[in-house]
């Protein structure tokens, strides 16, 4: 009864979370507007759901995110600085102009040479996951167990993964860890479909995300702040692009270092960051959701990467004493993936772009930086074949589309079945 209880009570706790809304979160949050930029904002659920009688955890499977980053792309910094620099030269910037070209110049000078490297606040939220994993898990952790950890070649990666190796090493000495970063992965741990990127936008999709995406597009009222000489403006100006770069620099702010000197969000209203990012949301969706305008089997370019944790699951589950496999990537597998497996409804199938965050398709809940998905797995001696098995998503329990008497305990058994005859079902076009 007191299981049934405490069940009952973190699923109310969690439906309540859930039902508030993107626009009102990031009312209370500007930082949620960010998307993919948003800063790990570690899990919400502070005790986890009790796992039933006798069964204890005994092994971990896991794919997380790269931590906060610096911008990646070469222009993203100077492109703004250098406009905003000719416009202070001839004249044409306003007083709150000039100020936002200082402050964008102090984030150009710490982003120099470290584009799309790891920044100090990533490196610490990955020692911190790993801490409450070990702490939530020790069972897992106990003794000399092997950890087994690979990492896309990417060096922000690999970086986030030898941070997370070495705290648990500083929790356990005795762990044995093992650790690779190669191309011999990649075929899973950083696929590229290029036959389904080739399908995610046509002309069709095009036009119809460009008339979504204007009726929210507040570049003019961003550009009549910055400028006093409209004919500068019209002359040397890509008004949108400004914009939209100036609102990356606002959202990508609060992972580097610069986040304790200065903001860029005092440009934008409430408003205006809850529309800019509605049609980011729309846009990861149609890219990584299960859009049906463009098929809806995008999701599917990470088939490799469930397969093998299926097949690696299989095989550790046999040992007595497995430890734990822990992969490293980026959010354009993580988002996919957790549209793969359907956790918490993101397997949502639609064209309606209008209704993604009325049905729970909110994008910053998947995959802020270090997002991670834990698969945990329960039983209770190594003799134990009636194996279960929770998923975390960034360190909360995640519903699957999975029968379970016991959820968020779910049978291996039937979640292994499950997926395997999903990714058997699937069939390249």
């Amino acid at each position: 009864m007191k299981q049934l209880i405490l069940t009952l009570t973190l699923f109310c706790i969690s439906s309540m979370l859930n039902a508030q809304t993107a626009k009102e979160e990031i009312q209370k949050d500007l930082h949620n507007s960010a998307s993919n930029h948003l800063a790990y904002p570690g899990p919400k659920q502070v005790r986890l759901t009790p796992a039933p009688d006798g069964k204890k955890p005994f092994y971990i499977s896991h794919y997380g995110r790269h931590g906060s980053r610096y911008l990646v792309g070469k222009d993203e910094y100077t492109r703004t600085y250098n406009i905003m620099v000719k416009a202070d030269s001839m004249g044409a910037l306003t007083t709150l102009g000039k100020d936002v070209l200082r402050r964008i110049a102090l984030l150009k000078d710490e982003s120099d040479n470290r584009l799309g490297e790891l920044s100090p606040l990533g490196a610490l939220q990955h020692r911190q996951i790993a801490r409450r994993m070990y702490e939530r898990f020790p069972e897992v952790f106990a003794g000399d167990v092997c950890i087994d950890a690979k990492s896309t070649v990417v060096i922000r990666c690999i970086l986030s993964m030898e941070n997370a190796l070495m705290q648990l090493v500083m929790l356990n000495p005795s762990l044995r860890i093992r650790h690779d970063a190669s191309h011999h992965d990649m075929y899973y741990i950083g696929f590229r479909d290029k036959k389904l990127i080739n399908q995610r936008t046509d002309s069709v999709i095009n036009e119809k995300f460009n008339t979504f995406a204007k009726k929210y597009d507040h570049s003019q009222e961003l550009i009549s702040k910055l400028f006093c000489d409209m004919e500068f403006v019209d002359r040397e100006v890509d008004a949108k692009l400004l914009a939209n770069d100036i609102f990356a620099l606002a959202s990508n702010l609060q992972n580097i270092e610069a986040r304790k000197k200065i903001t860029l969000y005092d440009l934008f209203s409430d408003d205006e960051l809850y529309d800019y990012w509605k049609v980011r949301n729309a846009s990861w969706y149609i890219h990584y959701g299960c859009y049906t305008g463009n098929g809806g089997k995008q999701p599917y370019g990470q088939r490799n990467l469930l397969r093998r944790i299926i097949e690696e699951a299989d095989s550790c589950i046999q040992l007595e004493r497995p430890g734990a496999t822990l992969r490293f990537g980026h959010e354009t597998m993580v988002l996919p993936l957790t549209c793969l497996l359907d956790l918490n409804g993101y397997g949502l199938q639609t064209d309606n772009l209008e209704s993604l965050e009325r049905k729970g398709w909110v994008n910053y809940r998947v995959f802020p930086m270090a997002a991670n998905i834990q698969f945990v797995f329960y039983r209770s001696d190594p003799q134990d074949n009636d194996v279960l098995v929770k998923v975390l998503l960034n360190e909360n329990e995640a519903t699957l589309p999975i029968k379970s008497e016991e959820a968020p305990y779910y049978k291996w058994s039937d979640l292994r079945d499950y997926y395997l005859k999903k990714l058997d079902a699937y069939h390249e076009e």
